[in-house]
């Protein structure tokens, strides 16, 4: 077993799990105008979608995303791409489905969404975000911030934190994601890429705490 792929204390997972809850918006999902589904390396995130949109819940649906240092092995083509290819394959049809190929940040994937919605002759007043199951907090921060005059519904594929693990197979992996992913809740208000939010004492301990254990791969470089 390499570094990367070690499994963590029960004290660790501890701390991820109270991260992993802050992280979930538990928002209501309900129909909305449009909704965005924000690449990644997660092809749930296509796979919920596609369950969404045959619920009834949207009639367009905008996939956003290249590609990154961690989505090019999985997803040559691009993440946007191979989205909306396995959205097809879940039967929804390609009239539905919008693609915004470029965006390399999660500011960048609702604001190219935008000008594809525009593009496209639609302005939407309410939008559901689609994303990782630990992404829901700053994509609604994002939105908030670059989209304030559009409600907005975080929704992602509902896993629990033990179930998400597995569906990985790292454990280390997805912590580093979780604390990487809560540096950015904590830090991009003050760079002015998402609205501000409070973060509890036991979250930011937990948050402290796992750092100072090394869970840092997917901190932001100093």
């Amino acid at each position: 077993m390499t570094e990367n792929q070690q499994k963590i204390s029960e004290e660790q997972w501890r701390e991820a799990k109270l991260i992993w809850d802050f992280h979930q918006m538990r928002h209501e999902v309900r129909e909305t105008d449009v909704a965005i589904g924000l690449g990644s390396h997660d092809l749930g995130v296509a796979a919920f979608s596609a369950e969404l949109y045959h619920a009834g819940l949207f009639p367009t649906l905008v996939f956003t995303g290249g590609n990154s240092p961690t989505t090019a092995a999985r997803f040559p083509r691009g993440e946007a791409v191979h989205y909306r290819e396995h959205a097809l394959d879940l039967g929804v049809p390609d009239s539905a489905i919008l693609l915004e190929p470029n965006a390399g940040n999660t500011g960048q994937n609702i604001l190219f969404s935008r000008e594809v919605l525009v593009t496209a002759d639609i302005a939407p007043k309410s939008v559901m975000i689609v994303s990782k199951p630990y992404m829901e907090r700053r994509s609604y921060a994002t939105v908030r911030k670059v989209w304030p005059e559009v409600q907005v519904i975080c929704a992602s594929e509902p896993l629990e934190f033990d179930k998400y693990v597995k569906s990985i197979g790292d454990e280390k992996l997805v912590v580093d994601m979780l604390v990487g992913d809560l540096q950015r809740v904590i830090e991009y208000p003050s760079l002015g890429f998402a609205i501000e939010q409070d973060v509890p004492e036991d979250v930011h301990a937990a948050y402290i705490s796992l750092t100072d254990k090394g869970f840092t791969s997917r901190l932001l470089s100093s």
